[in-house]
């Protein structure tokens, strides 16, 4: 292996990962390589990537079966513009409950499933900065993990948590291509002191 390759999807933060790899494996370079959402089982697939962090659900099976390491869950928060009702309530730390978005448009379709009672209208697909950008200007609201709207902060958008599952970001390479290498990556992402045995 001539580099370790660590696909990240965004608002995934990589670097305190890479910084523990680089002192410890010196000779072993660590290339990041950030993709988007939807990639990170095809950088797996096809080679470009030895390792991915992502957010699940991803399919761990199919087409060849994937190790699986859960490191963090991520709040889910609505991101409304500065004068939707949201703003008034977003100085409380208490979770938004759904039912007060029932007559909202959600701008980006969320991956539970939940949709608000309100008749949606017809967004086109988009980006998540897109959809903050559209729930910027009172369009609508959309609900994404703490860290991506962090990630694609404005000033005219307040967030919330919201009472929805949190995310989980997790670990993921295949399994047929395992090796020592890969385990010590798990170990510093796990926070293993370079002296503990796995």
């Amino acid at each position: 292996m001539q580099e370790l390759r660590v696909a990240f999807v965004p608002g995934v933060t990589p670097d305190k990962w890479a910084r523990v790899w680089r002192e410890r494996h010196p000779r072993l370079p660590l290339r990041l390589l950030p993709i988007e959402e939807d990639a990170a089982r095809a950088v797996l697939d096809d080679g470009t990537a030895d390792l991915v962090l992502a957010r699940l659900p991803v399919d761990l099976e199919a087409p060849t079966p994937l190790h699986c390491v859960r490191l963090y869950e991520e709040q889910p928060v609505v991101v409304a513009g500065r004068e939707h009702f949201v703003a008034a309530a977003a100085e409380s730390d208490a979770p938004l409950d759904l039912a007060e978005l029932a007559d909202e448009q959600l701008v980006l379709p969320h991956p539970s499933g939940w949709t608000p009672a309100a008749e949606q209208l017809p967004f086109p697909p988009m980006t998540v900065k897109d959809a903050i950008e559209v729930a910027s200007s009172g369009t609508g609201v959309v609900i994404v993990p703490m860290s991506l709207a962090r990630l694609h902060h404005r000033k005219d958008v307040v967030t919330r948590p919201v009472d929805l599952p949190p995310t989980t970001v997790a670990l993921l390479w295949p399994r047929e291509a395992d090796s020592p290498v890969h385990q010590d990556f798990v170990g510093v992402v796990r926070g293993r002191r370079a002296s503990s045995s796995r």
